[in-house]
């Protein structure tokens, strides 16, 4: 890369800086950036210096093993979360971490972030993993997110903030962008006390979207007949002992099958998940008429077991 080049990409870096301080996703000295300049060095910002103030002369370049080549200033110690996500995804060349307040909030209640809701986060973000919370800075820390990055470029750490990775810089930012806007729509729907939800036919179509924009979906490749797209969520299977439950957030269609004492099944498991759901997505009302039944039927059960 030349001079020139990279030259740019440090203003770049510095600009994606400004915005994630002027946003308020990043308090004092929080959060890093990074781009791959090539196979064996990686761009990225100091430690302890405000992401709202940096100048192109302040950034480091590190190796993939995370040593300092180049740079007055220490690089940041979470530098290591950025090199695992960026080995384990070749594809990829930034990522930023920081800590959106609206997204954070889910990250630490550990809410599993709820789809079918907006289209335009199932056609640019996907779905959301959660990883389990470990200290920051260490390579512990760092190896949380890989059972998930293969599938997901947005991430939710447990209680500390967000991960976004991308083909550049903007990319990666823009996915910050995208999910705290989102989860504060989410929190602002709640408060107004009713969040209405499409359907597994509806995220199905926005999915098969995704190819003609050059946006790749694991479940696309696993085959979305008979798929769960709104209730269980891809990473609540086979990515570890963690798997948060939703508790604010539920998709009617949850509600209604552990009410039948049914089960669910998310892309690439056996099983079709039914539901009683009507147009608006909301649980259809319960057969009061069969509630009252089985409730007389077993009080005069009882009452017969009491005469004898």
């Amino acid at each position: 890369m030349s001079v020139q080049n990279e030259w740019k990409l440090r203003e770049q870096m510095c600009e994606i800086g400004r915005r994630i301080y002027a946003k308020g996703f990043a308090a004092a000295n929080d959060g890093n950036i990074s781009y791959r300049l090539s196979e064996d060095r990686v761009l990225c910002t100091p430690t302890r210096v405000s992401k709202g103030f940096m100048k192109p002369d302040d950034l480091c370049i590190i190796d993939m093993d995370g040593k300092q080549v180049s740079g007055k200033r220490k690089r940041s110690s979470e530098m290591l979360l950025h090199l695992t996500a960026l080995k384990a995804r070749p594809d990829l060349r930034s990522c930023v971490h920081c800590h959106p307040p609206h997204a954070t909030a889910f990250a630490v209640a550990r809410e599993p972030v709820p789809k079918c809701v907006l289209p335009e986060i199932e056609v640019f973000l996907g779905e959301i993993a959660i990883s389990p919370y470990e200290t920051p800075g260490g390579q512990a820390f760092a190896d949380t997110i890989l059972p998930y990055v293969k599938d997901t470029e947005t991430i939710l750490l447990a209680n500390h903030g967000t991960l976004t990775l991308g083909a550049d810089l903007e990319d990666a930012y823009f996915k910050t962008e995208i999910i705290d806007a989102y989860c504060r729509i989410l929190i602002l729907a709640k408060q107004l006390g009713r969040v209405n939800y499409y359907g597994d036919d509806k995220a199905a179509e926005l999915i098969n979207l995704k190819p003609k924009l050059n946006i790749p979906d694991p479940r696309l490749t696993r085959g979305l007949e008979n798929c769960d797209l709104c209730g269980n969520s891809l990473f609540r299977e086979g990515y570890g002992d963690f798997s948060p439950e939703p508790k604010v957030f539920i998709h009617p269609k949850l509600i209604d099958q552990k009410a039948q004492g049914g089960e669910t099944s998310a892309c690439g498991c056996s099983g079709e998940a039914k539901t009683s759901a009507n147009g608006n997505g909301h649980a259809a009302a319960p057969d009061i008429d069969a509630i009252v039944k089985s409730i007389t039927d077993q009080v005069m059960t009882a009452l017969n077991g009491s005469a004898k």
